[in-house]
């Protein structure tokens, strides 16, 4: 984050997005049966803190952070990482038939988490959809559309989470609580 002169704000927001996929991956290793095909929690928190490791760079020059920071990731010797970055903003994968098994990667739950936070406050789907659509929409209609077909799929995903847990979405925030940001 240093290195790469991360802003306080995106510091704070990755932060964040880090405990809520903590929070995430240790109720579903409390829960899941299927506990062999979770991610590690180092894996699930180098996503998401580095998921924007690109972004203060991309605010100058306008470049994609997804990928420009799995390049980064890649640089560094962290191709597993990478690949979590890469999908942060919009999954290549998305298989609710192994959502239904209760089987969900590192780059899914570091997805879902960044979808919960704005700036450094947990807030709603349809809250955190608002915000990007003001923020990112451009006015654009066709962007518009991608947007919420992206935060159509985060519902399905958020509705497959939540079904596989003891918590609901809205336990998030007492869920974190608890939450040690260590390996």
């Amino acid at each position: 984050m240093n290195e790469y002169a991360m802003l306080d704000n995106i510091r704070a927001h990755s932060i964040m997005v880090a405990r809520v996929a903590s929070a995430l991956l240790q109720n579903l290793t409390e829960t899941s049966e299927q506990k062999p095909h979770l991610p590690s929690r180092g894996l699930v928190l180098a996503g998401a803190l580095l998921h924007d490791i690109a972004k203060t760079p991309c605010l100058k020059n306008r470049c994609d952070h997804a990928r420009h920071g799995r390049d980064i990731c890649l640089k560094l010797g962290y191709p597993e990482v990478a690949e979590v970055v890469r999908e942060h903003v919009i999954l290549t994968e998305f298989s609710q038939k192994r959502y239904q098994k209760g089987v969900f990667y590192a780059k899914e739950i570091v997805y879902y988490a960044d979808k919960r936070v704005r700036h450094d406050e947990i807030v709603s789907l349809e809250e955190r959809l608002e915000y990007i659509l003001e923020q990112y929409g451009n006015n654009d209609p066709d962007r518009h559309r991608l947007i919420r077909e992206n935060f159509a799929q985060c519902q399905q995903l958020e509705n497959a989470l939540f079904s596989s847990l003891k918590i609901t979405a809205a336990d998030i925030p007492a869920s974190i609580a608890t939450i040690q940001l260590t390996t």
